[in-house]
């Protein structure tokens, strides 16, 4: 595959080539770049099939060259030393980072994975984009479920509650749809959480907006808007109360 690094800090794409040429054979770096336009010109040139991309650079980050690209047609891994809310969102989503330092093993994966899945989603995308941009409570309102036939773009709002199934996760959504998203209910609880969803069970995440009713008996149950009984578990009870500030 023939790449093209860029990333402002010299020393970083410097230990990247590094690393590529020890641990990634099938990897060829025709072009090195610490200034975005210096690369976003290069990519148009040299038509590369992998492009590692700095997030944080001055005058242009990484985003806005790839709005000015127009199509993609490469694979692209990103990098970024911004371990916040905006990474939970790459991980949750069919493109790839890699956190600096970067680690060897993650290398290797992400240029595996790259020589998979090559083309770039637009629309997926523009939602990591708002995910990094944006901070505290202003979070995106949509989000991309990666499923077996590709993806879909839901409203977080409408998704009622998320059922773990075994290395999958069920969501459930408003309009009766439910989508079987290849990632674990922890990892959709990583990007759903700071969205008000909690864990209410091993088994199952919630939106606290579709919960109607807490019912008491032999156990604790939620009564969701769509009619679904969801068990509370024990330990979970408190911090169910405390989040939804219930007396």
């Amino acid at each position: 595959m023939r790449a093209i690094l860029i990333d402002d800090e010299p020393d970083n794409i410097q230990l990247l080539a590094l690393q590529l040429g020890r641990h990634c054979p099938e990897v060829e770096v025709v072009g090195q770049y610490t200034d975005s336009a210096e690369g976003l010109k290069a990519i148009r040139t040299l038509k590369p099939a992998l492009v590692f991309l700095d997030i944080e650079m001055p005058v242009m980050n990484g985003f806005q060259l790839l709005e000015k690209i127009g199509e993609i047609s490469f694979a692209i891994i990103f990098i970024t030393a911004y371990d916040q809310y905006a990474v939970k969102a790459f991980r949750f989503s069919a493109l790839d980072y890699l956190l600096k330092p970067v680690d060897t093993i993650d290398l290797v994966a992400a240029v595996r994975k790259a020589e998979q899945y090559n083309k770039v989603n637009p629309a997926q995308l523009e939602l990591l984009r708002q995910h990094y941009t944006l901070s505290g409570n202003n979070h995106p309102q949509r989000i991309a479920l990666p499923h077996a036939h590709g993806l879909v773009f839901a409203d977080i709002r409408q998704i009622i509650y998320c059922e773990s199934d075994s290395n999958y996760t069920r969501c459930y959504l408003e309009n009766g749809e439910q989508y079987l998203v290849s990632k674990t209910l922890g990892d959709v609880q990583e990007v759903l959480e700071p969205h008000d969803f909690i864990r209410v069970h091993r088994q199952y995440l919630v939106n606290l907006s579709h919960i109607q009713k807490l019912i008491k008996g032999e156990g604790i149950y939620l009564l969701l808007s769509n009619g679904k009984s969801i068990p509370v578990a024990r330990q979970q009870k408190e911090k169910l109360l405390e989040r939804f500030g219930w007396l």
